[in-house]
């Protein structure tokens, strides 16, 4: 790789870390080419990515970003997974290392705030963004469908005392 090559990375690393909320460092040491394409398509479609890195060239692409600090995690076979939902990355990689002992989680970085193992962990357990909005958007509607029941209900109580007065009327 030569100098010029060296700085396009480190500069598109420098945008992927700019553009993100959270990185996560992995150590990927052993993975198959077909598990690190799993791992890759299953980021993709979290809208998060997997990059394995030179550690130099990926220290010099976080100087200057708000996640200088986890430089020093950057050691041996490391890999950085990274996206702008504060939750994505931290949950694929965890659950890929539940089923895959080749990943290990190392730490991350969530704004600027350095997490360790158990750190990024307990990200993973948080539901994503998607899910939070889901959520939202149900108790939303909830309040919406019992006003309705509750603005129906006296209305059909007063048709059936009326229904009721009128059989007995009938009856008499």
């Amino acid at each position: 790789m030569d100098r010029t090559e060296k700085q396009n990375l480190v500069a598109s690393l420098k945008g992927l870390f700019e553009g993100a909320n959270l990185l996560v460092v992995t150590r990927q040491s052993g993975l198959t080419v077909a598990e690190s394409t799993n791992l890759r398509r299953q980021m993709r479609e979290a809208g998060a990515s997997f990059k394995v890195t030179k550690n130099r060239l990926a220290r010099l692409a976080l100087e200057g970003t708000k996640f200088a600090e986890i430089g020093p995690m950057l050691k041996g076979p490391t890999a950085v997974a990274a996206s702008s939902d504060p939750v994505a990355a931290a949950k694929i990689a965890v659950n890929f290392a539940k089923d895959n002992d080749k990943l290990v989680i190392v730490g991350g970085s969530l704004d600027g705030k350095t997490l360790d193992v158990d750190g990024v962990k307990e990200l993973a357990s948080l539901p994503s963004l998607d899910e939070l909005r889901a959520r939202l958007v149900g108790m939303l509607q909830t309040p919406a469908t019992r006003v309705a029941r509750v603005l129906n209900a006296p209305a059909s109580q007063i048709a059936r005392v009326l229904a009721a007065y009128a059989e007995k009327g009938e009856a008499a």
